[in-house]
């Protein structure tokens, strides 16, 4: 065999080895969200029992009262469901706003403080959320804060911040640094100069930074487990897993889940379309 045909062979190899691999990923990844969204249209109180395809789970949800059982859904559900679109929506918003200001300031910092800080805001990203939780519960105990609704937004607010500034700073380093000294030139206030010129060009990255943030909050379990208190406070993370201590899951969870995960997919691929459109237009 000549030495052109056995590199042929093994780049061949290569290639079916890869994608092999890349189709095991995505089973691995996608397999539990399909399963998830399969059984959400049977009114079974177990996945893996299939009893007919039906709306049934989606009009409980909805509605508030389980037709089948004829009892009301768990109260408890719909109130974390509240909690954490409230917790998600303020943190991602305070977040935003002081990280991107933060990302100014850091930008404007000399080449060596730049350093340091971006260093120091890359390790609340790198520690464990449990570390972080645990961290901020024993501050609100030393200071002696109630812990609750409030808490747990600050410590959403800290804990996505970081991220915040990962988002923002480098369209930062890819804007013109004169565009705001010229603003200033031709009698922009600062501040005017802030929201007109600066703001617009930081936009994307401050979207970027929302999304994340507001994802972020959604699925943290850790920080907010540690710093709800006692006084009753849930979010869907905190819900699951009390309600899997159990010995199961509410089956309205279902229908939940396959609304949010379609909810994400949907923005993500209008993002990438809209992104690709202005690409092309560039």
């Amino acid at each position: 065999m000549s030495t052109g045909s056995m590199t042929e062979r093994r780049g061949l190899i290569s290639r079916i080895a890869g994608q092999a691999y890349l189709w095991l990923i995505l089973i691995v990844l996608y397999a539990p969200i399909l399963l998830i969204f399969v059984f959400s249209f049977t009114n079974s109180k177990v996945i893996g029992n299939w009893t007919g395809f039906t709306f049934g789970l989606y009009e409980n949800l909805f509605s508030g009262y389980d037709y089948s059982a004829q009892v009301q859904v768990d109260p408890n559900l719909y109130r974390a469901i509240f909690y954490t679109v409230v917790i998600a929506l303020t943190s991602a918003f305070f977040a935003t706003f002081i990280g991107t200001l933060a990302s100014i300031g850091i930008y404007n910092m000399r080449h060596r403080e730049r350093r340091i800080v971006n260093f120091m805001n890359s390790i609340p990203m790198i520690n464990p959320d449990i570390l972080t939780g645990i961290s901020l519960f024993l501050l609100f105990v030393f200071l002696g804060i109630s812990r609750g609704l409030g808490t747990v937004i600050i410590a959403h607010v800290v804990f996505c911040t970081p991220y915040v500034v990962l988002s923002v700073m480098p369209r930062l380093t890819q804007m013109n640094p004169n565009i705001y000294e010229a603003a200033l030139d031709l009698g922009a206030t600062p501040w005017q100069a802030l929201r007109k010129v600066l703001l617009p060009e930081l936009l994307p990255g401050m979207i970027s930074g929302f999304i994340l943030s507001l994802t972020l909050s959604i699925d943290d379990f850790g920080v907010t487990f540690f710093t709800k208190g006692s006084n009753g406070l849930e979010t869907l993370s905190t819900f699951i897993y009390a309600d899997a201590r159990k010995g199961g899951l509410t089956p309205e969870l279902r229908p939940l889940f396959s609304i949010i995960f379609l909810t994400i997919l949907i923005g993500l691929l209008i993002i990438n379309i809209r992104t690709n459109k202005q690409s092309t237009k560039k």
